[in-house]
């Protein structure tokens, strides 16, 4: 994986000189565990550079062209050469839009200033444009994220784009009985740095403390403020080096800025090298350290006293600075390591399997729950692969589309998708989910889908399809078809080679799933049966009743089998006005049965069934299947009776209706086979395998 470092344009990436981000930069790039592979790309005039895979653009200023779009346009033409996976922006989010339009490489953007202040994102429009075409971006504080979000919708608080990843330093060890009596302050030497509040406040603090010195790095040619004292030295500017040696020995630095501070450099580094720091509540500031004085009023007054306060309290100075090293926790090394792991995650191919193996993920579920029918659609599919989700340990969430729009309906919002989509969005900045799982979940908007794409780029999504597609049914595979293009996976209840799905797509087949505690009868015990055959249909699942004047072909098929299977006791629901069953009204008809027949609509499909299957079989019913279906594929004639045509399953029928050592056979070994396989706790780890393209040895049987 080749990675592209563009710094802002004037950025001096020199040991001479360097800036707070050159600094972060080169430490974060020595520690990268990618870092033969990064190049970091500026311009600078100073013939030293931090690193060797520093390339400095070439520049030359043209009358009346924009010195960072020619800056930009260099670096363009260097990026066609090197053709980057990544490309890191530093702190210039008027970058974007050049860049992006003329590479193919994912986008990061860091901020290391206020974004409100900076040319490209100071409008919430600009912001949104930032959010839809990087892969990441990332802030140096809390505080920097939230004035990234101010003004925009609270959807966006939790999308995993928006990273904090801090600044660091490498952490030594110091000898804290070593410290001197020095205060140190370092900075820019102007009002925005309170430097004005330092100074009148360290001249009165020597005067008091003859013994104690002041060192004080920076400079500030715009802004003139002089403090004199014997024991203050103004050291002007010093390389990075030296101040950091300076932290080692000094036992108090001082950092009071008035501005707001989007993190504070030298509060960092002044905590890992054992000083006892004061620090303003300004901005970042408190995020810098884990135990540091903050000032409660900014004035030089309120700092006087609080270096009093650790001047003569050696033993709350001594713990302030052994707190300091201990907490400390910002090393390079950290910071590197998150900075890794989001250029794992963006780009794929470095996914490990190890990754994502035993990883226990939120899970947002949305399909039709049916609240609304009072428990009459209980036992669906939907529920079943919840509890397999549940089974396997992940946090699941619901989202019950169909209640929420019929809930929701109103003059403005006709079918009530308006609010089941932006309900979706809000459950999904509060919830943040891993995986999206998408049930026949239609009034889901593809808008939808491509904004949570583009806002929360890792999390998956997937749909599952129960209902056949073939050319009787074509409505139904442009309902699957629809969000082919914004799912990661799509899995239905019919083999795809039989649909002409379009190529590239992540389509599998998936099985009816039987879940433990849902198909917990033992049909084959029950030594009375009060019937021979059951079949139940409907005219529609959530109609409920029978709807006058339709018919239902495979009445064509009940009544010949009927005729033509003399002596047997059919018992079948939704048929000749006799109402369809449903929840444990259907199971107890199913109880008193000795036979099922799994009859679907239409011609038999390649593995295709509706869910009846699972609840005959899974409940320990023998049952009978059209051969021609292809589940012969999973199952054995010792499992389940296929029949070839409507004159043998008549056959079979009066066959294991004599036969009840048998038939008993067939339905306990259909059952155990079943709940073994076919069960909904490894329909629902294929589909979390298949998603994140975890590898495992054995197939499962439906493969």
């Amino acid at each position: 994986m080749k990675i592209s470092i563009l710094l802002p344009y004037k950025e001096n990436f020199s040991p001479d000189y360097p800036g707070a981000v050159s600094i972060y930069v080169k430490d974060t790039t020595i520690n990268s565990k990618f870092r033969k592979n990064i190049f970091i790309y500026g311009s600078t005039n100073y013939k030293k550079k931090l690193l060797k895979n520093y390339v400095n653009l070439p520049f030359n200023k043209e009358l009346f062209q924009s010195s960072s779009k020619i800056y930009v346009n260099n670096f363009l033409n260097e990026e066609k050469k090197k053709k980057s996976q990544i490309i890191e922006i530093h702190n210039r989010p008027s970058y974007i839009n050049s860049i992006y339009d003329n590479v193919k490489s994912k986008l990061v953007l860091y901020f290391h200033n206020d974004p409100l202040d900076m040319n490209g994102s100071k409008s919430v429009s600009e912001r949104l444009n930032i959010l839809s075409k990087v892969e990441r971006i990332i802030f140096n504080s809390q505080w920097s994220k939230r004035r990234f979000l101010s003004g925009m919708n609270r959807i966006y608080i939790k999308s995993k784009k928006l990273l904090v990843i801090y600044q660091s330093t490498n952490k030594v060890k110091v000898n804290l009985n070593k410290k001197e009596k020095l205060i140190s302050f370092v900075g820019k030497l102007n009002r925005a740095k309170g430097f004005d509040i330092f100074g009148q406040a360290i001249v009165k603090i020597l005067n008091k403390y003859p013994k104690w010195k002041s060192n004080v790095f920076g400079d500030e040619p715009r802004e003139k403020l002089f403090y004199k004292h014997k024991n203050l030295k103004l050291m002007g500017f010093k390389p990075h080096k030296v101040v950091l040696n300076n932290f080692k020995k000094s036992s108090i630095t001082v950092v009071c800025s008035r501005w707001q501070e989007p993190f504070g450099r030298t509060s960092l580094e002044a905590s890992s090298r054992g000083c006892a720091v004061i620090i303003s509540n300004r901005g970042g500031l408190p995020e810098t350290v884990t135990n540091a004085i903050i000032l409660r009023k900014l004035n030089h007054k309120s700092l006087y006293n609080a270096l009093v306060n650790l001047i003569e309290n050696n033993k709350k100075r001594l713990n302030l600075q052994k707190k300091s090293i201990k907490n400390f926790y910002l090393s390079n090394r950290f910071v590197t390591k998150q900075i890794d792991n989001y250029r794992s995650i963006i780009n794929h191919k470095l996914f490990k399997n190890s990754f994502f193996k035993n990883s226990k993920f939120k899970i947002l579920h949305i399909t039709n729950f049916n609240e609304r029918h009072n428990g009459r659609l209980f036992y669906n599919t939907g529920r079943r692969l919840n509890n397999g989700f549940v089974r396997l340990n992940h946090s699941v969430l619901t989202l019950s589309d169909r209640d929420i729009v019929s809930y929701y309906r109103s003059i403005r919002d006709y079918d009530g998708s308006r609010t089941l989509n932006n309900k979706l969005l809000e459950v999904i900045s509060n919830y943040l989910p891993d995986l999206i799982v998408l049930g026949h979940a239609d009034l889901i908007k593809k808008e939808t889908l491509k904004f949570i794409r583009k806002t929360y780029p890792d999390i998956k999504i997937v749909q599952w399809f129960l209902d056949r597609m073939d050319s009787d049914w074509k409505s139904n595979k442009i309902r699957f078809l629809d969000k082919i293009n914004y799912v990661d996976c799509s899995f239905c209840t019919t083999s795809p080679d039989t649909l002409n799905f379009p190529k590239n797509n992540k389509i599998f087949y998936i099985p009816n799933p039987a879940d433990q505690s849902m198909e917990n009868l033992e049909v084959y015990k029950n030594k009375s049966p009060k019937t021979d055959v059951f079949f139940a249909m409907s005219h529609g699942v959530h109609r409920g009743i029978l709807k006058k004047g339709k018919i239902d072909k495979r009445e064509n098929f009940l009544n010949k089998l009927i005729k033509i299977t003399p002596n047997v006791k059919f018992d079948i629901y939704g048929y000749k006005n006799k109402q369809p069953i449903w929840a444990d009204n259907f199971k107890n008809a199913l109880f008193n049965s000795k036979m099922g027949i799994n009859l679907s609509q239409g011609a038999s499909t390649k593995y295709y069934s509706s869910d009846r299957i699972t609840q005959l079989i899974g409940n320990g019913l023998m049952t009978f299947i059209d051969e021609k279906t292809k589940l012969n594929k999973f199952f054995t004639k010792k499992e389940v009776v296929f029949y070839k045509s409507i004159k043998d399953l008549s056959k079979k029928i009066l066959k294991y209706n004599e036969n009840d050592n048998l038939r008993v056979k067939i339905a306990k070994n259909g059952k155990k086979k079943y709940l073994k396989y076919l069960n909904s706790k490894n329909i629902a780890k294929f589909i979390i395998q298949k998603t994140f393209n975890i590898k495992y040895k054995n197939k499962y049987l439906w493969e």
